[in-house]
């Protein structure tokens, strides 16, 4: 290790920034941010050390950086001159800020390139309030002391509650909620933790395409609770310790019933696990993830939910075909092909309206009669579509025609996978076409 790492107090104490320009407006706001008060001046002078607790050149004179190194050296001032790692006493690193949370990133000045690289691999771990998790603790601190007086207890608490609902909670924004529950698992903290159910959307079934929340939490849970669309590819994200259950559902096949899975994720909460709710597309898009939310709710187990690329964003997008086109469709709506009571309980008439795409979810059985619906409410039969089979994937296939012949060949076409109908003008144009109507 050749430098030894440091996080300096700088709040209300004076740094000398020498220079001036695009490279120094950059240094100057994190010290701005950590409180420091900055004397910026173009040209060195001795007196201008004086009463600095640091001291940092760019974008000046070479004479005038050699000058300030020189003379901070001298005093025993820390000095960095940017890109100058032979005139620095210590290297400025590169930086990511989340509140209290600092990370610094050096290569010793050898590659600062490759720092900031590395700092943008880190930011994307890093969840964006992750610096609440932390205030969390401090807030709690003398509390903490107080009831846990041993460092090994104070450490196994503090682990529970922030890989727990606490820090969970924070995460997702609800501050009062993480609260309560830090201050509830440190009234408990010679009891069982308290678990909590997340209802993670996957996706299409891409991996790449798992939001960055989703991914963390994969690799932090003790449970996986999944259902068929759930592909390998995203398992493996999972912690490889972590127990997987399925209870997958498909039409007329349901491995588990709702409320058998409802009680399933309560239980597990109340062993104490993290548990992932892993479900395809958006929880909250007829993925029963409203059920499930409720569920919890009701038997006061705390939950969040991470929204996922729900199937029509997903298979429009590698389909090259725009949801909503200016002066072609001005609306999107999303439909379920399920049955209710063995109908169609849809308002055809609204969905027959011109100047809209509709995107049918789980339509493939049910598509003779919603084609008789939508035609007898005045839709065209030879309006455009596109049945998308495993869209988002790299198995996606697509059925392209009108109503009336997807209708048609569908049933015979389709392989088993999950199917999303498209249906509107904007299916059917060209790049060109797409291009033209952007340009009206």
């Amino acid at each position: 290790m050749r430098h030894y790492p440091a996080f300096l107090k700088l709040d209300g104490r004076q740094v000398l920034l020498l220079g001036s320009g695009e490279v120094a407006a950059r240094k100057a706001e994190p010290l701005r941010r950590a409180g420091a008060i900055i004397r910026q001046a173009n040209a060195f002078s001795p007196d201008l050390l004086d009463g600095i607790v640091l001291a940092l050149g760019a974008d000046a004179p070479e004479a005038e950086l050699h000058a300030l190194s020189e003379a901070a050296q001298a005093r025993g001032i820390p000095v960095n001159i940017v890109d100058r790692p032979e005139l620095c006493s210590f290297i400025s690193p590169a930086i990511i800020a989340r509140d209290d949370i600092t990370v610094a990133i050096s290569t010793g000045g050898a590659a600062p390139v490759l720092a900031r690289m590395i700092r943008q691999n880190i930011e994307a771990l890093l969840p964006p309030l992750i610096g609440r998790v932390a205030a969390l603790g401090a807030r709690f601190q003398a509390a903490i002391r107080a009831r846990l007086p041993t460092l090994p207890a104070r450490r196994a608490f503090l682990e529970q509650a922030f890989t727990g609902a606490p820090a969970e909670l924070a995460l997702a924004g609800r501050q009062e909620e993480a609260e309560a529950a830090f201050a509830a698992m440190l009234a408990a903290s010679d009891q069982k933790p308290a678990g909590m159910v997340h209802l993670v959307g996957a996706g299409p079934g891409a991996a790449d395409l798992l939001t960055l929340r989703a991914l963390r939490l994969l690799g932090e849970a003790d449970v996986i609770v999944h259902d068929r669309l759930i592909g390998d590819a995203v398992l493996d994200m999972a912690r490889r310790d972590a127990e997987r259950i399925f209870v997958g559902k498909a039409r007329a096949n349901h491995c588990m019933k709702q409320q058998d899975i409802n009680a399933l994720l309560i239980r597990l909460a109340r062993e104490g696990k993290r548990v992932v709710r892993l479900k395809g597309g958006d929880p909250f898009v007829f993925g029963r993830g409203g059920e499930e939310a409720a569920a919890l709710a009701r038997a006061g187990v705390p939950h969040t939910v991470v929204p996922g690329v729900t199937a029509a964003l997903a298979c429009a997008a590698q389909a090259g075909i725009p949801l909503t086109l200016r002066g072609v469709a001005r609306s999107l709506t999303f439909v379920t092909g399920h049955t209710q009571d063995g109908r169609l309980d849809l308002d055809f008439a609204a969905l027959a309206r011109p100047g809209q795409t509709l995107a049918v979810y789980m339509g493939v059985v049910t598509l003779p009669a919603l084609r008789e619906g939508l035609v007898a409410a005045g839709l065209p039969a030879d309006t455009p579509a596109a049945m998308i089979e495993r869209g988002g994937t790299p198995q996606q296939r697509v059925l392209r025609g009108s109503l009336a012949t997807v209708a048609i060949e569908a049933p015979e076409w389709a392989s088993g996978g999950p199917a999303l109908l498209l249906l509107g003008e904007a299916v059917a144009l060209t790049a060109g076409e797409r291009a033209l109507a952007y340009a009206a």
